[in-house]
């Protein structure tokens, strides 16, 4: 089962399944981190973030809504850091950030030391949208994907809203991204 605390993001998926979810969900309760071998935790007020102008970009299109160019989060080290720090100059209104794993699995984020409101989209392998969000900054609590995905979608907060883009709507996923295992 793999597991991360992901510091602006937090992945668990198959949480809930045989013993070992069972000692997860105790830590969790007891507010205790479980890190596989080579993640590490960045602490609070961390002035860490990507390098967004080396990172790959995609188009990603919500059908019959709108486009985004996406930052690609494929890596560890890229999901741990996300889009912390990033202020809204950073981040211009037609930009995101897309998230890929390996599959379809539980997915949940948080907003640890990620300074604007972000709207989010979970997508499944198929690029329906399963579920969506608008985080608020620095607010810890989890926002889970309530079903299985493969992606996680990042615009600035609000875009959702504006375009009318919800659950069951559909994301063109570059092919580049459908075939590729996410790094790390």
């Amino acid at each position: 089962m793999a597991f991360c605390h992901n510091v602006h993001h937090l992945r668990h998926p198959g949480l809930w399944r045989g013993r070992a979810g069972a000692l997860v969900g105790v830590c969790l309760a007891c507010g205790l981190t479980l890190l596989p071998a080579g993640c590490t935790e960045i602490p609070r007020a961390s002035k860490e973030q990507n390098n967004l102008s080396a990172m790959q970009k995609v188009s990603i299109t919500i059908t019959g809504r709108t486009s985004y160019t996406a930052y690609v989060a494929d890596t560890d080290a890229t999901r741990m850091l996300g889009l912390m720090n990033v202020t809204e100059a950073d981040l211009s209104a037609d930009y995101g950030m897309i998230f890929v794993f390996d599959r379809d699995e539980a997915l949940s984020f948080w907003m640890r030391n990620t300074i604007i409101p972000l709207d989010i989209a979970y997508i499944r392998s198929d690029g329906t949208i399963v579920k969506t969000y608008t985080m608020q900054p620095l607010d810890e609590s989890g926002y889970p994907s309530l079903q299985p995905a493969r992606f996680a979608l990042e615009v600035r907060g609000g875009q959702f809203r504006q375009w009318g883009i919800s659950e069951g709507d559909r994301v063109e996923i570059p092919a580049a991204l459908l075939y590729s295992g996410a790094g790390d």
